[in-house]
């Protein structure tokens, strides 16, 4: 009877051990999520640079178009200006009054007015425009060397993943022999408080407390934990419990 009792206990440690074992393994395969969130972190944060950059660049030369074209309405203005002028001096010739004579210089003031006016509206766009090239060289240097620094971060980061892929194979293949040699009924068990309690779903007791939820346990829920005929889960919140094992060193 005895020998039945010590077998069972056995059993049972054993496949309190499995789980301990599998949760300790999920957890490390989880513990990679945020590596990964990481890495994929450095590679958005150049590319929302590199969009600013694009942006800025995007601006610039969209105001030098703008003040081209009205540097260029400016310029047809002037040739149709020179035209009326060209055109009132032929008229001129033809005038018999003081009145058409004052009409047609009054109309030549104006024109010339408009003429003076379109000239500095020219110059001043030329002039914005030198400013705002200089802007759009050092915006594209700005784009090229950001451009360069996100090809070494892509690669960097696609080595650093791949890396962590390997190694996340390796323990999705530990998984799979763990999880094979474990009951179904326990795994499913354990599977079920996993989907909430995540990689917690196996907690070791210290200080008579839950590990998990950080609750004591009472005096009876606690000597289970420690004589682990059965598993036994945290009165609180539902966690598998354990006691760690005392090493030497402790």
């Amino acid at each position: 009877m005895r020998t039945l009792k010590l077998q069972k206990e056995k059993e049972l440690n054993k496949h309190l051990n499995e789980l301990i074992e599998l949760s300790k393994n999920d957890k490390e395969i989880d513990g990679y999520t945020p590596k990964l969130a990481a890495a994929d972190k450095k590679v958005a944060k150049i590319q929302s640079k590199i969009d600013a950059a694009k942006g800025e660049v995007d601006v610039l030369n969209e105001a030098i178009a703008a003040n081209e074209a009205k540097a260029k309405g400016f310029e047809e203005q002037l040739t149709l200006l020179n035209e009326k002028i060209s055109s009132s001096a032929k008229k001129s010739k033809d005038i018999t009054t003081e009145k058409e004579m004052k009409a047609l210089s009054l109309e030549e003031d104006i024109a010339k007015e408009k003429m003076t006016f379109a000239n500095e509206e020219i110059q001043r766009l030329q002039s914005i425009n030198e400013t705002k090239k200089a802007l759009l060289d050092e915006a594209n240097e700005k784009l090229k060397a950001l451009t360069e620094e996100f090809d070494r971060i892509s690669q960097e980061v696609s080595a650093e993943k791949e890396e962590i892929e390997k190694s996340k194979a390796v323990l999705f293949g530990k998984r799979e022999e763990l999880s094979r040699n474990i009951e179904q009924k326990v795994l499913a068990f354990y599977e079920k408080i996993r989907i909430w309690a995540g990689n917690t779903a196996v907690v070791p007791v210290k200080k008579q407390a839950c590990y998990g939820c950080y609750m004591k346990l009472n005096d009876k829920a606690y000597s289970d934990v420690i004589k682990a005929d059965e598993i036994v889960t945290c009165p609180h919140c539902g966690r598998i419990l354990y006691i760690e094992p005392v090493t030497e060193e402790a």
